[in-house]
């Protein structure tokens, strides 16, 4: 299981302990993609917490300078060829805490991840979606340097609106390739 150490973060496996401050965060998502994750209770964390201890690329970003869980970084492997045995294509995801955002923690833990990815993982190619309004994660992916590939228009539903018709949201594709990740 990777540690991951940067300035002021940890990004490291779960702990049954995590629970309370994944609760806070996973009650009730922010992101309407996220709304499938949410935790109906501080138990439903704690089991979830059992879970996620089991994950190879689960990790938990904990601030260094509290021991606070303030967010969540995973990731799945493709291939090119679903016959092949090589996994070089990863698509990470990642969640902040709404209270910790625009302290520069998304940039420093996503940076350490990708990195982990291409240099530990054997990646050669990443990539990332993001919905159209989530503004900070667009941002981010291009701070990375990550370019938009694709724009899927009205490509996925999350909620419904009043009358229970699905609200399709446009959904955009980064990526960034291993020769052009700046180590």
């Amino acid at each position: 299981m990777p540690i991951i150490e940067t300035p002021r973060l940890l990004l490291r496996p779960f702990r049954k302990e995590d629970a309370a401050d994944v609760f806070a965060y996973l009650e009730n998502p922010e992101m309407h993609c996220f709304l499938d994750m949410r935790l109906p209770s501080l138990a439903a964390a704690e089991a979830e917490m059992e879970r996620r201890a089991a994950e190879e690329l689960y990790l938990a970003v904990e601030l260094k300078e509290t021991g606070r869980v303030i967010g969540e970084f995973f990731a799945h492997a493709e291939g090119t060829d679903p016959a092949a045995e090589v996994k070089d294509t990863w698509s990470p995801c990642w969640m902040l805490r709404p209270d910790c955002k625009g302290q520069g923690y998304g940039f420093e833990a996503a940076k350490a991840f990708l990195d982990y990815l291409f240099r530990e993982c054997s990646a050669r190619r990443v990539y990332m979606y993001t919905e159209e309004y989530n503004t900070a994660c667009r941002k981010l992916c291009e701070k990375l340097g990550a370019r938009q590939e694709g724009c899927f228009v009205e490509f996925v539903s999350f909620v419904n609106d009043e009358a229970g018709n699905p609200i399709y949201e446009t959904t955009l594709q980064y990526a960034i390739l291993r020769k052009e990740w700046q180590f």
